[in-house]
């Protein structure tokens, strides 16, 4: 038995080396399976779609914050893996009355790297991890400068929301050199007014596919709601964290070495 401290500094108990393990986060899923742990992932979310071809081996143990309790005890896990904005705490708590639960808290790109290194320490994957994060640190390296063009990000609409500071997809804005203009605004994610578009002096605005599904309809839209910025469909997957990053950085170099 040993103790271990989560990124909230919550203090998790393991009796042994988890072989049975629940993912609650998509990108952390996607990342588990890039470091060999298929057979340990026996439950995640609906939304943890990828590696298409090796996740529907685990159950389907509800949404990101709908979880089925119920299904969690049938699969017995040793471990849960969580994230602060991903999951709820209301989550967490029901959770680790019955298992441990460790959590962790993705704002930007050293977080990454701390929670691919802090899951390979947990589930004896330590090697793989390492190398993980070397390949996406390479990757990285070669993505493009864009010097100060003006972004922003959008991931709503009716409401308008716009990714904020104090997030992992600001801070892989602020790498490739992107100032968002909404960054200095109240909250992770704020809404924004149709006024503060415009008056953002803006060179791009970002439509995700994700969470809101932004299609190319919606170009006219925006293009009509702030003539002088561009618009563009970007892939919302993209911007997840983990080893999404490393298919990611070609992604980045392809949609923004010409801006």
């Amino acid at each position: 038995m040993y103790n271990i401290k989560d990124h909230l500094e919550r203090k998790i108990t393991l009796s042994h080396l988890p072989k049975r393990i629940i993912s609650l986060v998509p990108a952390i899923t996607e990342t588990m399976y890039h470091l060999g742990l298929e057979n340990t992932i026996v439950g995640r979310t609906r939304f943890c779609i990828f590696p298409e071809e090796k996740v529907q081996k685990a159950r389907n143990i509800g949404g990101t914050k709908d979880i089925k309790l119920d299904r969690i005890h049938e699969l017995k896990p040793d471990l849960i893996i969580a994230e602060k904005e991903e999951n709820t705490k209301e989550i967490v708590e029901t959770l680790e009355q019955h298992y441990p639960v460790f959590v962790f808290e993705v704002q930007n790109i050293p977080d990454v790297y701390r929670m691919i290194n802090d899951l390979g320490i947990i589930t004896n994957r330590k090697e793989e991890a390492i190398q993980t994060i070397n390949e996406i640190k390479n990757k990285f390296d070669t993505l493009p400068n864009v010097n100060g063009k003006r972004a922003a990000y959008v991931i709503w609409k009716k409401p308008y929301m716009v990714v904020g500071k104090n997030t992992y997809i600001q801070s892989i804005l602020e790498r490739i050199g992107f100032v968002n203009p909404f960054a200095s605004f109240n909250g992770r994610y704020p809404v924004i007014t149709e006024e503060d578009f415009l008056h953002a002096e803006m060179d791009y605005i970002f439509l995700a596919t994700e969470p809101y599904p932004f299609k190319e309809k919606h170009l006219e839209e925006f293009q009509a709601l702030v003539p002088d910025a561009k618009p563009l469909i970007i892939d919302g997957e993209m911007f997840w964290y983990g080893a999404k990053m490393i298919q990611a950085a070609d992604y980045f170099r392809g949609k923004f070495n010409e801006l």
